[in-house]
Parts: C-alpha cells; sequence; structure tokens
C-alpha cells in the first residue's frame, strides 16, 4: 500500500522545484547560444545537425537508465536527490569550460557532457512530482515547474543582451577569444545558478522513505543497476500504456519541429533576418544577441500563459487544449518566413515583428512542458513511473536524432543552407503534431481538468 502523501503548501511546492531554474537556465543558454558557439568556430549551417547529436544521444541512453535507477535508490540524501546534486555539479564544470573551446570537436564534447550532466538532474525531477505530491497537486507540481523552466530560460536566453546594453560588457569576439565576453560571463553565471538551485531543493526539500525497507532492498537488487534497467526498459516498453503509446507519435513530430527550432533560429535571425554574411561581424552578433531577446520573449509568454493553460484545459479538454496550442507554434515558426520576405519595411521593423511571432511559439512551450505530462501521469503506474519517464523522452531524443544525422543533407540539397526554412519547415511538423493529438485518448478527462483548474488557482492567489 503507496503511503499517504501531504499536501504541500506553496512555499514547500517551490523549494521540490526550485532547483529546474538552474538546470533550465543551463539549457537556456545552450539553445541560444551554441549553434553561434558552433558557427564562430568554423562550423557551416549542414554541419550544425551533426554537432548538436549529443543532445538526443545522450537523451536517449541516460533518461531511462537514470530513471530506473533512481526508482530503486535510496541513501541518506533520498530517492532522487543524489542524481539532482551529481548532475548539477558535472553540468556546472561544463559551463565554466565552455567558454574556453577553441576548436569544434571540444565544443562539441562538452556540449555531450553538459547535456548528459543535465538528463542527470533533470529527469528525476519529473518523477520528484508523483513521488511527493497527492494525485490531486500533481499538475500544480508540473505547473510550478514551467513557471520555473519559463524564468530560467527567459533570464538565461535574455543575459547577454542584458549585460551588454545596461552593463556595457563586449559582445564582440576577437581574433584570439572568438566568443564574446558577454557570453562568457552569461556561461559562468549559469554555472553558479545551476549548482545553486539544485543544492536549494536537496537542502529544503526531504523525500518519504520506502514504507518497506526490506522488500524495497529486495526490489532493487532485482531491478536496479544499469544492467537491469535494460532488462526494465524491454518489459516497460512491452507493458507501455495506450495513452503513452497514442502520445508518443504526438511527441515525436512536436520535436522534429522544435529541434528545427532550436537548431536553426539564432543564427536564421542573424543571417536571414539581419543580413549577416560574416560570422566575425557585429552584425552577425547584433542578431545572435536579438535572437536570445526572441527566446526570452517566447518564455515569457510561455510564464503567462503558464497560468491560463489550466482554465483553457478546464473550458475545453486536455487534448484540445495541447492540439490548439500545436497549431498556435505552428503559425509563430511559419510566420518567420513571410516577415524575412518583408522587404518594404526597415530592418527595425522586422527586427520586432519578430516578437509577435514568439507569442504562438511561447504558448506552444507552455504547453509542450505541461500538458503531455498531465494526460501520461494519470496512465502510468507510481511504482515505475520515472523509468516510463524516461521511456516518454525516447518520443522526444529519437526526432532529434533523426534531424542530426538526417537533415544536413537536407539542408545542403533542398534548404540550400537557409537557415530560416529550417525554421519553417519545422511548423509544417507541429501542424502534423497537432492532428495527431486527435488521436489520443485522455484517461480521465473531467477529473483532470478540474485539478488543473484549483492548481492554477491556487499559484495565482499565492
Amino acid at each position: 500500500m503507496e503511503m499517504k502523501k501531504e499536501h504541500l503548501n506553496i512555499v514547500q511546492l517551490w523549494n521540490m522545484s526550485f532547483g529546474f531554474l538552474g538546470i533550465q537556465f543551463g539549457w537556456g543558454l545552450q539553445m541560444a547560444n551554441m549553434s553561434a558557439i558552433f558557427e564562430y568556430l568554423g562550423a557551416q549551417a549542414h554541419s550544425i545537425p551533426i554537432l548538436w547529436i549529443a543532445a538526443p544521444i545522450t537523451g536517449l541512453i541516460v533518461q531511462p537508465i537514470i530513471g530506473n535507477m533512481s526508482d530503486h535508490t535510496w541513501g541518506p540524501l533520498g530517492r532522487r536527490r543524489p542524481y539532482f546534486l551529481v548532475g548539477a555539479i558535472l553540468a556546472s564544470i561544463a559551463l565554466i569550460l565552455m567558454p574556453h573551446v577553441s576548436a569544434l570537436w571540444m565544443a562539441a564534447g562538452l556540449l555531450w557532457i553538459l547535456d548528459t550532466s543535465a538528463n542527470i538532474s533533470m529527469e528525476p525531477f519529473r518523477a520528484f512530482v508523483g513521488d511527493l505530491l497527492p494525485d490531486q497537486q500533481r499538475t500544480q507540481g508540473f505547473a510550478m515547474q514551467s513557471l520555473l523552466i519559463g524564468i530560467g530560460s527567459v533570464s538565461a536566453s535574455a543575459f547577454p543582451w542584458i549585460l551588454h546594453h545596461a552593463f556595457g560588457v563586449s559582445n564582440i569576439g576577437s581574433n584570439e577569444h572568438k566568443m564574446p565576453l558577454t557570453v562568457e560571463l552569461s556561461f559562468y553565471i549559469g554555472a553558479a545558478l545551476f549548482l545553486g538551485t539544485v543544492l536549494w531543493t536537496v537542502v529544503t526539500t526531504r523525500e518519504h522513505p520506502p514504507e518497506d525497507i526490506k522488500a524495497f532492498k529486495e526490489q532493487q537488487i532485482q531491478r536496479g543497476g544499469i544492467f537491469n534497467t535494460f532488462r526494465e526498459i524491454g518489459t516497460a516498453v512491452q507493458k507501455m500504456p495506450q495513452t503513452m503509446r497514442q502520445l508518443a507519435w504526438v511527441q515525436c513530430f512536436t520535436w522534429l519541429g522544435l529541434y528545427c527550432f532550436f537548431l536553426y533560429f539564432p543564427p536564421a535571425v542573424a543571417h536571414n533576418i539581419f543580413g549577416a554574411t560574416d560570422e566575425d561581424s557585429l552584425l552577425y552578433f547584433t542578431g545572435i544577441e536579438w535572437a536570445g531577446i526572441c527566446i526570452a520573449a517566447y518564455n515569457a509568454v510561455c510564464i503567462i500563459f503558464s497560468f491560463i493553460l489550466p482554465r483553457l484545459a478546464r473550458a475545453t479538454s486536455l487534448k484540445r487544449t495541447h492540439s490548439f496550442c500545436l497549431v498556435c507554434g505552428a503559425m509563430g515558426l511559419m510566420s518567420l518566413g513571410a516577415i524575412a520576405q518583408n522587404t518594404s519595411t526597415d530592418l527595425i521593423t522586422n527586427q520586432y515583428l519578430l516578437l509577435l511571432s514568439m507569442v504562438g511559439v511561447g504558448i506552444l512551450w507552455a504547453s509542450v512542458l505541461a500538458m503531455p505530462y498531465a494526460i501520461l501521469v494519470g496512465s502510468l503506474p507510481p511504482e515505475r513511473s520515472g523509468i516510463y519517464m524516461g521511456i516518454f523522452n525516447f518520443f522526444i531524443v529519437l526526432p532529434e536524432i533523426f534531424i542530426s544525422l538526417g537533415f544536413g543533407w537536407v539542408m545542403q540539397n533542398i534548404l540550400h543552407n537557409d537557415r530560416l526554412l529550417a525554421v519553417v519547415m519545422g511548423g509544417g511538423f507541429l501542424i502534423v503534431a497537432a492532428l495527431l493529438m486527435q488521436r489520443v485518448q485522455e484517461e480521465s478527462s473531467e477529473e483532470d481538468t478540474a485539478e488543473v483548474e484549483l492548481s492554477v488557482d491556487t499559484v495565482v492567489e499565492t
């Protein structure tokens, strides 16, 4: 019999999720700057996907292993917290070293370490919600994570721009040191935030020990560890709930679209909107900075819309809400092509029109961070939520691996290295995801959407 879980107050919810702020600050720096860093070091547009392959491969391998191991761990720091801490330490080291890379292989290698470490921290955080919160608070827990993810992403994406415009820090690289000082300082601050926020969660949040520690240790021997994990993954995949199977296709096409956006949006802004032709030019650095502001803008929309999202789900359903958000994201990405073709206006006008497109992307991002998990969690056996959350990540990373391995050829032979066309193509994938969402069967939509409304009311009132 599962131990009865306490209803947590808003401060406790904040504490248990606070580490996500630092994790997302690290992710935000990675997403906003890694493609530009690769171009600083001489990468061509068609080679960027393969340089990013570290991210999806580590997710494919690391998340289910860490998910299962954390399901069957208990020690002085509890069940999930040891993984938070180890991942945070390793990721912080990678963030500190990243500004000092001098070759593409070094940047790609550190990205591999950074992504592995972030996955070690992040996967147990998702399962943390199921561990500590009663059923009626789970959506509230995911909403709090989404809020902190948004705050971390906004601050990380805008940080180089803030350092330059508010504090006068140089945003131009030199022949000896390609990376701008604004980006270098952002990575150092990101390392401190990553480690500091995760430490806060580790120190302030207590985990519940297993009710029967002897039975838990026996189960740990049978199912824990790396080798047993692979067997457990195979068993779990065979017994995958029907809702999860249907959501898998939605996730695949969603992340085909999002990965195109993440890979190419910053260079697309610099080249297609600002017109930069040289990666060492002031125009290029300014374009990358403005792309960071756009990324911050869509994450700000994500924060705001995360309060509206549960009410929308209550008025319609989780499925209809997520479908609507997918269409909004598709329109946001596709509208970028029209902005780039709008030669009747000057650069400043087009620059600010990008912010309108980011509204749609922000609506999508708020839903991606919460709705699939809110739909999924009700169909999972609670004692195996960690491994199923890890397996669910397959349907994010497999499309990313597909893009990383095959999209370089598409860029070179079909899109002719037009970075903006790659982003627009991502919008097409999101339309397919919205159509596939209609096939998903929710487990208990009425009760779940009622809980969603309660959770957002609590966050807003507090």
